[in-house]
């Protein structure tokens, strides 16, 4: 419940930024899908969504849609039984986007990955 708490919020906010024109940058690509047309699928190294679906706090790479090859981490899996998730994606020019997307759409990376940066607190020397 927490999760899916911290999720609608950030993603209300996330969206509050983007109506407001608070983004201190404007992307003009509006879909990645595009880049990865010459691609093969398996370049993109991720385990089945089907089979190893992924969790909250899974580090991840979205497989299909307008964010292709983008990769974040999952705040929160809505219970509704819609099989939608919310990824925070990765750092881009300072800010970190919020993407409601199917399950099926994301798939948890594989191999030894760095952290997420929400992990990594700067600590006093």
């Amino acid at each position: 419940e927490a999760y899916t708490a911290y999720a609608d919020m950030s993603l209300h906010f996330d969206r509050y930024l983007r109506v407001g024109g608070l983004y201190t940058y404007y992307d003009s690509l509006i879909s990645t899908e595009p880049l990865f047309t010459n691609i093969p699928d398996n370049a993109l190294i991720f385990s089945d969504p089907k089979k190893d679906p992924p969790e909250v706090r899974d580090l991840v790479v979205v497989t299909k849609g307008p964010d292709k090859g983008k990769i974040g981490i999952v705040i929160g899996i809505y219970p509704d039984g819609k099989g939608n998730c919310v990824v925070k994606l990765d750092r881009y020019k300072g800010l970190r986007e919020i993407r409601v997307l199917p399950l099926l759409w994301v798939g948890k990376r594989l191999g030894e990955q760095d952290p997420d940066d929400v992990f990594l607190i700067p600590r006093k020397s």
